[in-house]
């Protein structure tokens, strides 16, 4: 099963804030950003702090992606 981060960058097109601002908002690095970006996994505590930072819940920067869905997706880039 994968994860998927593709809320957390709608919200942030949303909210008309770029990567490098959620960084700083949220008290991460840039290289976790990127390594979410790269649709790697983060800890739960650098989850907490973005949810904390964008006041919203885990459900609205991430979903779980079933293995069949996140091969095709990976494919289609």
């Amino acid at each position: 099963m994968a994860v998927s981060y593709k809320r957390l960058w709608k919200l942030l097109i949303d909210k008309d804030m770029k990567k490098k601002d959620l960084a700083r908002l949220a008290g991460v690095s840039n290289f976790t950003i990127s390594k979410m970006g790269a649709g790697n996994n983060v800890t739960v505590e650098v989850l907490g702090k973005i949810c904390g930072a964008l006041n919203c819940t885990l459900d609205d920067i991430m979903e779980f992606i079933p293995d069949e869905e996140s091969r095709e997706e990976a494919q289609n880039g």
